[in-house]
Parts: structure tokens; sequence; C-alpha cells
């Protein structure tokens, strides 16, 4: 089975987006006030998208390093939870809403300025320049 290599103009990529219009937020360094259910909601939201670690500090006082790699929103605060990976600890973990007091975005956003189209733009340069066993692959992270 070989691989095949699909060419997409920017129009087609544009046309995938799931969502029109998103225009991705620079969270880094931002600490969202959390004065209602629903700023906390939106925080816990954005820190779901953010392809960073976050901080987050629970009601209790833990600090939690954290990645954030999945949410469940329900009718309240305590209905609703998120689930993360920490350096601190092997498996997955999970945290209700309402146990968080505080949320810092303190990793660097792995995903700021970088989008689908300028990698299949850099690929179909490569390949118009005759460069051979190429692919579209990730950066490699620090």
């Amino acid at each position: 089975m070989s691989a095949e290599v699909l060419k997409y103009t920017r129009a087609e990529v544009e046309a995938f987006e799931v969502v029109p219009g998103f225009k991705h937020e620079n969270l880094e360094g931002v600490i969202p006030e959390f004065a209602t259910d629903d700023e906390i909601r939106s925080a816990l939201e954005k820190a779901f998208d953010y392809r960073g670690d976050v901080t987050i500090t629970t009601k209790s006082g833990e600090v939690i390093e954290a990645y954030i790699f999945n949410r469940s929103t329900g009718a309240t605060l305590e209905d609703s939870f998120v689930q993360y990976f920490t350096p601190k600890a092997a498996e997955k973990r999970k945290l209700s809403y309402a146990d968080v007091a505080r949320l810092e975005f303190t990793g660097k956003d792995r995903a700021a300025g970088k989008h689908w189209e300028d990698w299949v733009k850099a690929y179909n340069d490569r390949k118009a320049a005759g460069e051979k066993g190429i692919a579209l692959v990730p950066e490699k992270l620090d």
C-alpha cells in the first residue's frame, strides 16, 4: 500500500474549518478572573483548547501544573470536570470545576502562530523545489 500525498489549495484548507472565523487567542501568561460560574466555564474551555501547560490552584490550596486533554460540562460546576496529565503522576487525573480556585496559562502555547495552511505551503514549496522523501510532519518540541 503506497502513501498518497494530497495537495490542497488555501481555499480548500479553509473550507475544512469546523468553526468558521475562529481566531487563536494568545493566552500565554493570562490569569482569568473567576467572579461567576460562566467565567470559570469559559476559562476551563479555553484551557482545554490551549496547547500548553496550565497551573491550577484548587480551593484546598493544591497547586497543579497540568496539560488539560479533556473536559466534560454538566449542569453545575460540581457536575463538570477536566481531565489532565501532570509530570508528577503517570496516570490521568480528573478535577471538578467546582474545586478550581485559580487558573494560569503558564506553559508555552505550542500552537501559537502555527497553522495547517503554513505546513501545507511549506510542503508544496519543498515538493516544487524537487525535494524527495518529504512529508507533512510536526515540528520537534523543545
